[in-house]
């Protein structure tokens, strides 16, 4: 196991900079997920991790040793692809003992490493299949078995459930968290999906064109994000974002937004009097309520435990999660609030979160 820890690192191709002095650290034995918008610049800063894509600058330490004049096979690392990248010719032990092949092993001691990665990830009676006599979800493992054998102090992983279906993906996410907690190695994991990264991370690190924008637990990400993007990229559906001006009315704080409507603000807002700001709250932070805000109802969305209510409030489409079941149709009105203890504030113009406190 190994630390890994990044210090100002800029990736450059040609004129154009595509990470922009990027710093992390990763501690030994964390899992931490890098997630973001396509285009963001994770893949690329796993590469670099990796020695698959050179650093313009700054350096990438990994267990205390500069590592950015090393090649891959050098910085003592594994990686999962999402393309499972095995050998179609060859069966689940060869591909799995393939590497410590390459590093001439002994026979003994590469079986012993199959065998106890197979034992950890339930292959033990596929290990004489071929890839194409298995699912999707068994080729994955294979790859990660693959990296396994060679006890890496690092893994770092891909954006490996891409090409899952749905089921898959779910039961994948739970094999590799109980992988993580078995070997207690660190693990930097790249993924678009945030309910991935919610999820499986011990932290994780939010990245917007090619910067880093918060990093914390899922659940201060969830809570506090640091700006408008993480509040309205973290969380499925996404935290509703709301535009207007705070004010007092009857003695109490409020949101007027732009359409009119006054939304329940936390006591501590009213440090904020006057300032234009939008609003953040997530939509299971949403009741309905008579004689509350009036909107009509624009779609439905049963999911089983829960019911997705998308209400048009004057400008604004707001997502109302339900845990009951949800007699209104598309069409009718419904009074919501928000819960004023659980809303965000942010800054209109910076997007910057705003402190819900005097000073």
């Amino acid at each position: 196991m190994a630390s890994v820890t990044i210090r100002n690192a800029v990736k450059s191709y040609g004129t154009m900079e595509v990470l922009h002095g990027v710093s992390l650290a990763a501690q030994d034995g964390e899992f931490v997920v890098l997630v973001g918008p396509s285009g963001c610049g994770k893949s690329t800063l796993l590469r670099m991790i990796a020695g698959l894509e050179s650093i313009t600058d700054g350096d990438i330490d990994i267990g205390g040793r500069v590592v950015n004049e090393l090649e891959p096979k050098e910085r003592d690392i594994a990686m999962v692809f999402q393309s499972y990248a095995l050998y179609p010719h060859m069966s689940v032990r060869d591909n799995m003992g393939f590497s410590l092949k390459l590093a001439r092993r002994s026979r003994k001691e590469i079986e012993e490493a199959v065998n106890r990665a197979a034992g950890i990830l339930a292959l033990e009676p596929l290990l004489d299949r071929y890839p194409r006599q298995l699912s999707g979800g068994q080729r994955q493992r294979v790859a990660m078995g693959r990296a396994i054998v060679r006890n890496p102090a690092v893994f770092l992983f891909d954006e490996p459930l891409s090409n899952l279906d749905a089921k898959l993906r779910v039961q994948m996410r739970s094999e590799i968290k109980a992988l993580h907690q078995r070997l207690g190695s660190t693990m930097i994991y790249v993924t678009h999906d945030q309910m991935e990264a919610m999820t499986m991370a011990d932290r994780i690190v939010v990245m917007r064109a090619g910067k880093i924008e918060q990093v914390g637990t899922p659940l201060e990400i969830y809570d506090n994000p640091a700006n408008s993007f993480v509040a309205g990229f973290i969380g499925s559906p996404s935290m509703n974002l709301i535009e207007g001006t705070v004010m007092e009315k009857d003695g109490t704080v409020v949101l007027r937004d732009d359409g009119g409507a006054d939304w329940s603000l936390a006591e501590a807002a009213r440090a904020h009097l006057g300032r234009s700001v939008t609003m953040g709250i997530r939509p299971e932070q949403i009741v309905t309520r008579d004689g509350a805000i009036s909107g009509t109802v624009v779609n439905v969305e049963p999911t089983g435990a829960e019911t997705h209510v998308q209400v048009q409030v004057g400008a604004n489409s707001i997502v109302v999660v339900l845990r009951d079941r949800f007699a209104g149709a598309v069409g009718s009105s419904i009074g919501i609030a928000s819960l004023p203890e659980r809303v965000n504030l942010f800054c209109r113009e910076t997007g910057a979160r705003l402190a819900l406190s005097p000073g």
